[in-house]
């Protein structure tokens, strides 16, 4: 019997590695995915990986009636829910986009697995929960959950209170946040990837970019922050590891007789800085990037990386690749889109 499970924005860069890890661990993964902030080429890449191409229903997750067409058709296992917008500077510039679609997606999933009787969600959450953190750089799910810096983190925060508070008044549910760091990499066979639409909000595939000529030049914004070598340090883990997460995060959901709401981070443990992302980069490439120092941005965290002690204990999830396979991954990736 066929494990169904709903994968929100499975188009997309997180959901599409996602769906790959799904089908290899026994799950049918129903892709929902209305294409706006997803590449089409996506479903090539898919369909080489998997031998198949999943379903994919084309529909706005924020749609009531088509979601819940979609439940009346599908007896599902679980609930993996990407479907968000997610560039940092384009919600300061247009917020209410992003709370109209973020909170209304997720409200409409909760929805529908209250109405249908579905237990088990997945929440894509992030580490922008913690703000700019006070004093460790290392953070725990123990640690202050500070106010986010952009309208695209204050949807993730009301999101895990919104999680909350529906646990509270449905204790059945098995609801778990996962709180992601820095997704970077793509799929071993260069087949699927981070596909930015415009110019790329994150880092590597701005390097990528710039090496391969479709950006002119990268941007460090900052070189005087109180880090190792002025330079802002996140938690870079590589997509597949993410990926995996989230099978176990929803394997430990179904283990579950009674409800749960747990809060989990998904990093490696380790910062690495802007400048190391580069000096990496232009090792594994043999290129040398077209990059210089500007100001810096209003709203950037300094330093953060993941205690990732929880996800050991809890899921059994750990990260086994390094920064250096997801530099390599992300280049083969850039590469194989040129030559398309």
């Amino acid at each position: 019997m066929s494990k169904y499970v709903l994968v929100t924005g499975g188009a997309g860069y997180i959901g599409s590695h996602t769906v790959v890890a799904l089908v290899e661990n026994g799950y049918t993964p129903i892709i929902l995915d209305d294409f706006r902030n997803a590449n089409r080429v996506v479903l090539d890449g898919l369909t080489k990986i998997l031998g198949f191409l999943p379903e994919i229903i084309e529909v706005d997750v924020c749609d009531d009636k088509a979601l819940r067409a979609i439940f009346q058709k599908y007896s599902f296992e679980g609930i993996i829910h990407f479907a968000a917008y997610k560039a940092v500077g384009e919600s300061v510039q247009n917020p209410l986009k992003y709370y109209q679609n973020n909170l209304s997606g997720l409200i409409n999933i909760l929805n529908k697995m209250l109405e249908f009787g579905v237990k088990n969600l997945v929440f894509s959450s992030s580490c922008t929960v913690y703000g700019e953190p006070k004093e460790l750089k290392e953070v725990s799910e123990d640690s202050p959950k500070n106010l986010p810096s952009s309208p695209y983190g204050y949807t993730k925060w009301i999101g895990e209170q919104i999680m909350e508070d529906t646990f509270l008044a449905h204790p059945e549910l098995c609801l778990i946040n996962l709180r992601y760091f820095n997704p970077v990499g793509a799929h071993k066979s260069s087949f699927i990837g981070e596909f930015p639409l415009g110019k790329p909000s994150n880092l590597l595939p701005f390097v990528t970019q710039t090496a391969i000529g479709k950006q002119d030049f990268l941007t460090v914004f900052g070189n005087d922050y109180p880090t190792r070598d002025g330079t802002c340090i996140r938690d870079y883990i590589h997509v597949m590891d993410l990926a995996e997460a989230h099978v176990k995060a929803l394997a430990f959901l179904e283990d579950h007789k009674k409800g749960c709401l747990e809060a989990v981070n998904i990093g490696t443990g380790k910062g690495t800085s802007v400048l190391e992302i580069i000096s990496c980069f232009e090792e594994v490439s043999k290129c040398k990037l077209n990059w210089s120092f500007g100001p810096k941005r209003e709203g950037d965290v300094v330093e953060i990386f993941a205690n990732c002690d929880k996800a050991s204990n809890l899921l059994g999830w750990k990260s086994k690749l390094s920064i250096n396979d997801a530099v390599i991954d992300a280049w083969k990736w850039e590469l194989f889109l040129s030559e398309k």
